[in-house]
């Protein structure tokens, strides 16, 4: 990688050597940029600032001392996390950009305007961590993202909130129990061109069945509009699997599985130009149709599979369908974190016998069973209700719950499928757990014994009362 500007990388100078001067989440797109995209691999057009960039602006506002006085006062008990939190966030929106970062950044989205035929073009503006996205040390979801952003002004706003995303009160408790050192950790800003999934559909996928870890598949998610829906798991989506080795032939379409999703609701843009989005009730024709056809869904298949065999290990990755040209992009990749790490240790199988009354049915998380007290709870600022060993029941999930899903002994929503943040963290801490039940939080209650199986296959239930569970070591 060699570049003239220390502030400004585009993504076709950058590969994934480069996530210490641009994180993860950029460093991967610029290695799909300058490898693959001779292999059909599109991705939106775009540039990242660097980690120096970063480094510079707090330096030149004297946020360093401020930050660090703060924690410190955080860490001794004389404020507390959301203070702390709080005042770093409003000093670091309210500096000055140094002139010549300022300057770099007005003039490479000039670029890209000119580059995509556009004066004030729409770009998602995405923060990407240095310690992002490492296998022993996922930062996923920690920072933020922001779509839609139109402007020169709006811009530089919008950088200034993902910077000071670093020091969500999350993304700090998130370091604290990791061990990293709050000022060794610098943030990217990704800047790309807008691909319309508004008035589209994206989703997420991967490379590997995210359940039983097998290898031969390729998972697809798909709703209706911009992707953080699928993501968040706020809504149930299109699930589709496809058989990889037989991809390769142009003749047969090897989609094992179509599974129609609710998709309740899509995510626009919310008519502004600083980033702002909204969640409207889909159509019943919405609802009743499949987001993507068949030559879609093959189409994502082979991206999964090329960029799988480029990194060489399981991945996941993001994905959005413009619905003005009908292209498909990949907007996100980065190796899968939970199958590829699973060691050769015991494993256990369960076995749910003489259950109560049938309640709810979901897509199931892990193979594991287990009874327990239900505990409701809808907010996660209501953290202080949660009874440990609790089954946590909730709507949907996101980063903020990622306290009380530690303290959980499994985990039932309303609303998710596979790939949502409910599975993918209830994955990585070893809970059962049932996505996508549209309706637990209205008819489970609290202090409702209950028992949740994942232990019959990929449909997860939850009976009434205290079932008979057999565990054994295989």
């Amino acid at each position: 990688m060699s570049t003239d500007n220390r502030n400004i990388i585009w993504f076709e100078k950058l590969s994934r050597t480069d996530v210490g001067l641009v994180g993860g989440k950029n460093s991967s797109l610029g290695e799909m940029v300058s490898n693959l995209s001779q292999a059909g691999i599109k991705v939106p057009a775009g540039f990242a600032t660097t980690a120096d960039a970063y480094r510079a602006y707090m330096t030149y506002n004297h946020l360093d001392d401020l930050i660090a006085t703060t924690l410190s006062q955080e860490d001794d008990g004389k404020i507390s996390l959301q203070e702390a939190g709080e005042t770093i966030r409003a000093a670091i929106i309210k500096g000055d950009w140094p002139q010549d970062i300022r300057d770099s950044l007005i003039e490479s989205y000039r670029e890209l305007g000119k580059r995509s035929g556009s004066n004030e073009l729409p770009v998602a503006v995405r923060s990407s961590a240095t310690a992002e996205d490492l296998p022993d040390a996922s930062f996923a979801g920690q920072q933020e993202t922001y779509l839609n952003v139109r402007g020169e002004k709006a811009l530089l706003n919008t950088c200034r909130r993902c910077y000071a995303s670093l020091f969500t009160d999350r993304a700090i408790s998130y370091r604290k129990i990791k061990g990293f050192d709050h000022q060794k950790i610098a943030l990217s800003v990704g800047v790309q061109r807008m691909v319309r999934s508004d008035i589209g559909g994206s989703g997420v996928m991967f490379s590997i069945d995210t359940e039983s870890g097998f290898d031969k598949v390729v998972l697809i998610n798909a709703a209706w509009g911009l992707g953080e829906n699928v993501v968040q798991g706020a809504v149930n989506p299109d699930e589709y699997e496809v058989y990889k080795p037989l991809l390769s032939n142009p003749d047969l379409a090897p989609i094992l599985e179509k599974k129609l999703g609710a998709k309740e609701k899509k995510m626009i843009y919310a008519g502004s130009s600083g980033g702002e989005t909204r969640n409207v009730p889909t159509s019943k024709a919405e609802r009743a149709a499949f987001v993507l056809t068949d030559d879609d869904i093959l189409n994502l298949a082979r991206q999964a599979c090329t960029i799988e065999e480029h990194y060489g290990q399981p991945m996941d990755m993001e994905w959005a369908k413009d619905g003005i040209t009908g292209e498909l992009f990949i907007v996100q990749a980065r190796p899968e974190t939970v199958q590829s790490r699973i060691g050769q240790g015991v494993q256990k199988t369960y076995r749910v016998r003489n259950t109560g009354k049938k309640l709810l049915s979901g897509l199931s998380v892990g193979s594991a069973a287990i009874s327990g007290r239900v505990c409701l709870i809808e907010n996660a600022k209501d953290i202080d209700r949660f009874v440990d060993g609790s089954i946590l029941v909730t709507s949907t999930t996101d980063p903020d719950w990622v306290p009380i899903m530690k303290r959980a002994a499994a985990i039932v929503t309303d609303h998710g499928g596979r790939t949502s943040h409910a599975a993918i963290v209830s994955r990585e801490l070893g809970l059962p757990a049932i996505v996508g039940t549209s309706l637990a939080t209205h008819i489970l209650h609290d202090e409702q014994d209950i028992t949740v199986s994942c232990a019959e296959g990929d449909e997860g239930f939850v009976y009434e009362g205290h079932a008979d569970i057999e565990v054994q070591e295989i």
